[in-house]
């Protein structure tokens, strides 16, 4: 992938008190145990002499691995492994040992820094230079052991640098993760000090504090559990497909909103909402192929619970705490003249449904796994990410990142979503297609976006 690999490491975080910690994997957790790993690209641009590779391997490196280290210091699970017993009776579980590491890669890459980080169209091949790959799970006697983060740093002479990242879903969802990487960027920026992650924002691991409603660790494992675990298998090349990212604006998104309210005024209208209705009707009118009026259409996504469970969870709460909001319409009302309005009622009424239910947002949780698994095979689209999380605060030092990228959304069936990098209040999603698909959305958005 035109990267040359100039150094591996491991770099083993040391507590000052801690020699183990072992955290049960709950029902949030166990629902992306199979699922494959989540890739993050942050792209900085770095002012020479900054960029030469003398500098980089001198000065970068040595301070991104002391500040690491001081980091993971407070992240001890993502040093460590996912144990996944061969007793079908037993749960899964996260376990850090002393002396367990995390992977490190260091790379030089000779692609064209300045179009790896534009928004038109690129191919998705590209960006495996810069995504790390997790190390082989390990076999013990009575278990499989699965570390759960991978990171690389990787240099564009003279142009810029940029931080891969893989963790495993079951570890942490995006909340975790981006603290994690935060945090990192913190201490690296400020010189490598650990006083400068605020102890407000240091993980919180009590996990009897979670709620759990009629006991779903059990039943999720005993609909989820596999007989062994498999290895996720890395994508299989070429991708053939390119990849694109578009900016609606503070502005756009007001006057959609404007044009919802005036015809459902009683509508739940956020910008996520009429985004991913925009996005999800435009994605049905842009199809190639034929699909009959009645095909059942579905957007999935997740809602953060931590603030939303019975008692509420801190914000800093490490793992996974996510619910399943899943909207449903039909090919032919949205492609319709109303599609849009029929997409964004319809998104509302999931979250409604889901996120403000009277009863509380796990309501139905035992039914989720099975409805997921009915969606297999059909016309399903959701989004990788939200705007809550917004990664180009992220400073190394280097300032605000150059573009984010989800190398996770290949598969296709998903978008990334995050908060616009140049337009205050605005929001940016890529989408990875084949190219024929991508160019027919693209005109299918850009036409429906002048409209409203």
């Amino acid at each position: 992938m035109c990267a040359a690999v100039l150094e591996r490491s491991l770099i083993r975080p040391s507590p000052a008190a801690v020699t183990e910690l072992t955290l049960p994997l709950l029902h949030f957790d166990l629902s992306w145990i199979y699922f494959p790993p989540i890739h993050r690209l942050l792209f900085f641009d770095l002012p020479h002499p900054h960029c030469s590779r003398h500098h980089f391997l001198q000065f970068i490196v040595p301070r991104l691995k002391h500040s690491l280290l001081l980091t993971l210091n407070h992240f001890l699970p993502l040093a460590g492994t996912i144990v996944h017993p061969i007793a079908s009776s037993a749960r899964p579980f996260s376990r850090f040992l002393l002396g367990d590491a995390v992977s490190l890669t260091i790379a030089e890459c000779n692609k064209d820094f300045k179009h790896l980080t534009g928004n038109h169209p690129r191919v998705s091949d590209e960006f495996y230079a810069c995504v790390p790959r997790l190390p082989p799970a390990t076999n013990t006697p009575d278990a499989v052991l699965f570390p759960v983060l991978a990171l690389q740093v990787t240099l564009f002479p003279d142009h810029g640098v940029c931080l891969g990242f893989a963790n495993h879903h079951a570890i942490g969802d995006a909340s975790t993760i981006v603290r994690f990487i935060k945090a990192w960027a913190s201490v690296n920026r400020f010189g490598g000090d650990r006083r400068l992650i605020d102890e407000k924002s240091l993980p919180f691991y009590d996990r009897t504090s979670v709620e759990d409603p009629d006991g779903l660790d059990s039943t999720y494992w005993n609909l989820l559990k596999k007989p062994l675990p498999v290895e996720p298998r890395p994508p299989p090349f070429p991708l053939n497909k390119v990849r694109a990212t578009f900016v609606i604006t503070r502005d756009d998104v007001e006057k959609i909103k404007g044009f919802l309210l005036t015809r459902r005024p009683e509508m739940h209208i956020t910008a996520f909402t009429v985004t991913c209705a925009l996005v999800w009707v435009c994605l049905v009118k842009a199809e190639t192929e034929a699909v009959a009026d009645d095909e059942p259409e579905y957007f999935g996504f997740a809602a953060d619970c931590r603030g939303r469970l019975n008692p509420p969870l801190p914000a800093t709460y490490f793992g996974n705490c996510l619910a399943f909001v899943k909207a449903e319409s039909t090919h032919g009302l949205l492609r319709g003249k109303d599609g849009f309005m029929v997409a964004a009622e319809r998104l509302g009424q999931a979250i409604q449904k889901t996120v403000y239910n009277e009863k509380g947002i796990l309501d139905g949780a035992e039914h989720w796994p099975a409805e997921f698994r009915k969606l297999k095979g059909k016309r399903l689209f959701g989004v990788a990410g939200s705007p809550r999380f917004d990664l180009y605060d992220a400073d190394y030092g280097w300032g605000r990142a150059r573009k984010f990228e989800s190398a996770s959304i290949d598969g296709e069936t998903s978008m990334s979503l995050c908060k616009s990098r140049d337009c205050d209040g605005g929001l940016e999603f890529t989408l990875s297609r084949p190219k024929n698909k991508l160019d027919a959305f693209a005109a299918v958005f850009t036409l429906a976006l002048r409209k409203l």
